[in-house]
């Protein structure tokens, strides 16, 4: 096993080459963290459990969950609406906070997926690669390192975008270190019977750890078990189940057959949570312009 410290303290490179298509290896030190936090959850059996504890770890989960897939996808990567570049920031900065790299780097990999999705190209496909590889190790390889700059030159411009994705541990240290304080404060404390380490470990690590989960499960689960509503080319399904957790992501093959819709649910009782969101943000004028599942789209399904 080899590494470089270096590389792993300082910010990711980015890159306009264009990445390897084979011969990717894990670079293990990088997973020390990932590692790190999935022990901390064993911290939940040293500290009382309290109501308050599931409420908060909900919340938490939600709203990152929220802003990984409204942002992170179907913003960064798809531009499936629009919004002004404040939101557009607390989007990213939100979605950040869930320690899944930067807003530019997984908007240029997702893109990078959705154009080789399921051959040699695509490093996370279970069907090129196993189940483990495609849920967890190949985001801790040295191709997963770089952002590919090509592949995203329409953010290129922003420089706040640029920054949170060179240094995108800021928002996790400020998610993670405000739920410490949340149960540190008095008052807070007073009403839910919750300390710091109570908030810490409720409001950030085990939400944290779900949301890996949920959303690596998009990755591996959605192209091996399903329904395929659509003919795609390749092995996306639509997984109920995974769709619940993640707020309508798990609709997958209806999103791999027409990427660009705000809406994955594509059908009645295809419940997309984050489509509803969106819904609520137009009403509010926060963001604009939810590109609808054109009538053609509907129409190509297999089945219905």
């Amino acid at each position: 096993m080899s590494f470089s410290i270096s590389k792993w303290v300082c910010p990711p490179p980015e890159t306009f080459s264009e990445p390897p298509t084979s011969g990717a290896r894990v670079e293990w030190f990088r997973c020390v963290p990932y590692i790190i936090i999935h022990l901390l959850v064993g911290l939940a059996f040293f500290y009382p459990f309290v109501w308050p504890c599931a409420l908060l770890c909900f919340l938490s989960y939600s709203v990152r969950m929220f802003a990984i897939t409204a942002f992170y996808h179907r913003y960064f990567s798809h531009r499936a609406f629009k919004t002004g570049r404040i939101v557009q920031f607390l989007g990213a900065f939100t979605a950040c906070s869930s320690a899944q790299r930067g807003p530019l780097w997984w908007a240029a990999h997702h893109r990078r997926h959705h154009r080789h999705s399921d051959t040699e190209k695509d490093m996370h496909s279970p069907k090129t690669n196993s189940l483990f590889w495609s849920h967890t190790l190949w985001f801790m390889t040295d191709y997963a390192v770089p952002t590919f700059l090509k592949e995203i030159p329409d953010w290129l411009k922003f420089p706040e975008l640029r920054f949170i994705n060179r240094y995108d541990w800021i928002p996790v240290v400020i998610w993670a270190a405000s739920f410490y304080l949340l149960g540190e404060w008095a008052w807070f404390s007073a009403i839910t019977g919750m300390t710091g380490m109570m908030t810490f470990i409720w409001g950030f690590i085990v939400p944290t750890i779900i949301l890996y989960h949920a959303t690596f499960a998009v990755n591996s689960l959605t192209h091996l078990w399903g329904k395929k509503r659509f003919d795609t080319g390749d092995e996306s399904r639509n997984n109920s189940w995974v769709a619940l957790f993640t707020f309508g992501e798990g609709w997958h093959n209806n999103h791999h057959f027409f990427p660009g819709s705000a809406r994955q649910g594509f059908f009645k009782g295809e419940l997309d949570l984050t489509y509803i969101g969106l819904q609520i943000l137009s009403f509010l004028g926060l963001v604009s312009d939810l590109r609808p599942v054109p009538e053609w789209v509907k129409k190509k399904a297999i089945d219905q």
